[in-house]
């Protein structure tokens, strides 16, 4: 199965009054002063928060975590990993914010990064789907197979296989998901640049924990599931425009006094029942010695 790639619109950036910042990361170029004790701190495109904003929110969040003994960041948005990754060889920034399974995954198969600091695994997101808001027979379904799964052991399973129990260095394998003839297609947008999560093969097969997780999904519902190839920044943009169906979709949970929970709640979208919670880690390049 390969994916279908979605088209990046260039646009004003809002979008029924989201706000996407950051738009190929250049809203901090302009910035000539740095704190010594402060770093560019690279992370995935937020809705609802300039940088500006993120850099207050973020750094006040960390010092109410209690992680004290780590700098100050200057947070620089962008739409993808594979953006943050050069971002950080060429110097543009000095780390980058990602989940706890994806730093462990790039260090352990790139011998260039090393994680910064464990503290950072105070700071947890969630991890669900999004779709919008006039779809809620297709939330209410993914609720309930979510709930079942969580129920009967299978999403712990499949959190142990594709994510806990591996080699982490090691390319996650290939996965089938299975076809219905002639049932209902749900196109669901996958970056296939976060692995373990999301992850795209050479040959354009899918791979990774979200894919082995839509497997179960489509064999439960009884319908087929296309993967269609996004950008994270553009999640939201795809799925207004009803280019695909449903987003994966990870958000600071709600609640935390520390963090609006509106952060990057998607504006027009519902969020579905949570399936997976990670922390947060900051990897940087091994420094030479």
């Amino acid at each position: 199965m390969k994916f279908n790639r979605f088209a990046k619109i260039l646009f004003s950036c809002v979008l029924a009054g989201a706000l996407f910042t950051g738009c190929g990361g250049s809203q901090t170029g302009d910035k000539t002063a740095q704190n010594n004790d402060e770093v560019k701190l690279g992370m995935l495109t937020h809705l609802n928060v300039t940088e500006t904003k993120m850099d207050e929110l973020y750094n006040s969040l960390v010092e109410k975590s209690g992680i004290m003994s780590l700098h100050k960041v200057q947070p620089k948005f962008y739409d993808n990993l594979r953006t943050m990754h050069l971002a950080v060889e060429s110097g543009d920034v000095q780390e980058i914010s990602l989940y706890k399974c994806v730093a462990t995954y790039l260090v352990a198969s790139n011998n260039k990064f090393e994680i910064v600091s464990d503290d950072f695994a105070k700071l947890t997101d969630v991890f669900c789907f999004a779709v919008r808001k006039d779809d809620s027979g297709l939330k209410a379904d993914l609720d309930k197979i979510i709930d079942e799964m969580k129920t009967d052991g299978t999403l712990d399973k499949l959190i142990a296989e594709y994510l806990t129990n591996v080699d982490k260095g090691k390319v996650p394998p290939k996965i089938q998901i299975p076809s219905t003839e002639g049932a209902q297609t749900i196109k669901v947008g996958v970056t296939g640049d976060l692995p373990p999560l999301d992850f795209m093969n050479a040959d354009g097969t899918p791979a990774g924990f979200n894919t082995a997780l839509l497997a179960e999904i489509a064999k439960r519902l009884g319908k087929n599931i296309e993967l269609v190839q996004i950008e994270s920044g553009s999640r939201a943009t795809a799925l207004t425009s009803k280019f695909i169906d449903v987003a994966f979709w990870a958000v600071v949970p709600f609640g935390n006094d520390n963090m609006p929970a509106d952060i990057d709640k998607p504006e027009g979208l519902d969020l579905s029942t949570p399936y997976f919670k990670d922390s947060v880690a900051h990897i940087k390049l091994k420094s030479d010695k």
